[in-house]
Order: structure tokens, then C-alpha cells, then sequence
């Protein structure tokens, strides 16, 4: 199999000239540019999943927006960031994401360290724009460390492919569809008695929300420590 030769590619974001290698995703460049896009389910090194479609961009010559942690760059393409378009379409799909599932900010361990809830405050969104499910799921407290609670997921997948891609245990995965879909332990069982689960811990420190959190906390108190796991990713690559 012959490997696609990398080459530099410029282009412009948001009317700033910029370089990529050409198997770089926009979001990539961006980020090496300082340019920022909010997302929830990229998270440095893991694969990207495109699956919370906050990173929509708008690209000239296109009437649709495209997914800038999935979306390759082009020579000569111009990548607009944060015209009004997109924050409407960013703040209908935080209301919806919001609306799907229970994220009372007040009693949640992760009030003031939620990447779903600094969203909403760089967006402005005081309040869902659409009416709330209130689909409710059972908390999987089983295991002796951690809690899983599915009505604060926002199934940005993250946990199932750091465990996956990183830990290499892939005792998580996806269950169901739309509104009943929940991250489940192996053959949905228990987390305490999954039998791939390392407890490395690995999941929680990459939930952007309070879905998955250590025992013992309070309101406010679980600060995930996404370092450990992107220093861990980088000191691979560099072997």
C-alpha cells in the first residue's frame, strides 16, 4: 500500500493565512493557530467521532457546515468560525443536547469544571430552546471507585474510545439508539462485575460532564484531570 505523500497545505481561517500538513484536520490546524472552536467530543488524541457536531464550520463554495475535528483541509479553502449562522445552529445544538437528558448544574459534581456547561456560558444559552424529554436512566453505582450516571451523558463517546484506543480493555460500547442510547460495560452488565474493565480510570478523567465521576465527591467537587491521559497519548507517539 502506498502512503498519500504529506505536504503543506495554505489556506485561510476566518481571513488568517494558514498552514497545514495536508492529512491535518481544520480543527487541528486551528488549534496549532490559536483559532478556537468549541467542541465536547474531540479530545487530543483519540480518534475523532464528529458525534456533538459543536465544531460546525462554514466553508466557501459549500452551503452545508461541516464538522471541523473530522473535516480535511484543502489548498486554498476559506474556513469561516463564528458567523451568526453558526452560533445559531451551535446554540440549537447545545439546547438539544441539553434538553435530551437531566443537567441540573446546581447539584451536579461537575458544577464549574463541565465542559458542556462553559459551552452554554460562551454561547449565552441561559435556558433550553426546546422542550426537555426527561428520559430517565438507572445510576450504575455498582463499582467500588466510580459512578456512571447516564442522565448526565452526553454520549461524546470519549469514554469508549480511550478505553478502546488507549487502555486497549474496550469494555465499553454503545447500546441502543436516539434517546434510549446509553454507554454500557461489556455485555450491559454491572460496571462491577465487567471483566474487561482495568479500572484504570481512564473514562471519567476524559468526561466532559458529570456522567462519570469518583466516589465520595460532592456538588462542585470532581475536577477530571484530562493531562494525565493527553501526556500519556503524547509520550506514546513519541516512543
Amino acid at each position: 500500500m502506498i502512503k498519500e505523500k504529506v505536504r503543506v497545505k495554505t489556506f485561510k481561517i476566518d481571513g488568517i493565512d494558514v498552514t497545514g500538513q495536508s492529512n491535518a484536520t481544520l480543527l487541528e490546524v486551528a488549534n496549532e493557530h490559536g483559532i478556537k472552536i468549541p467542541t465536547l467530543c474531540y479530545f487530543e488524541g483519540l480518534t475523532p467521532a464528529g458525534a456533538c457536531r459543536m465544531c460546525l464550520v462554514e466553508v466557501e463554495g459549500s452551503d452545508k457546515l461541516i464538522p471541523a475535528c473530522t473535516a480535511k483541509i484543502k489548498e486554498g479553502m476559506e474556513v469561516t468560525t463564528n458567523s451568526e449562522r453558526i452560533k445559531s445552529h451551535r446554540k440549537m445544538i447545545l439546547s438539544m443536547i441539553f434538553a435530551e437528558r437531566t443537567h441540573t448544574c446546581s447539584v451536579c459534581v461537575s458544577n464549574g469544571h463541565c465542559e458542556l456547561q462553559d459551552q452554554a456560558v460562551d454561547l449565552g444559552l441561559d435556558h433550553s430552546e426546546v422542550p426537555y424529554i426527561h428520559k430517565v436512566f438507572e445510576i450504575d453505582a455498582s463499582h467500588k471507585e466510580y459512578i456512571y450516571d447516564p442522565n448526565r451523558c452526553i454520549l461524546c463517546t470519549r469514554c469508549v474510545r480511550v478505553c478502546d484506543e488507549v487502555e486497549g480493555a474496550h469494555a465499553l460500547d454503545i447500546l441502543s439508539r436516539g434517546i434510549d442510547a446509553k454507554i454500557i460495560h461489556d455485555m450491559d452488565e454491572p460496571w462491577a462485575l465487567s471483566e474487561s474493565c482495568t479500572s484504570c480510570g481512564k473514562c471519567v478523567h476524559v468526561c466532559p460532564t458529570g456522567s462519570l465521576f469518583e466516589k465520595g465527591v460532592s456538588a462542585t467537587e470532581m475536577v477530571k484531570k484530562k493531562s494525565i491521559i493527553t501526556n500519556l497519548i503524547k509520550t506514546r507517539k513519541e516512543r
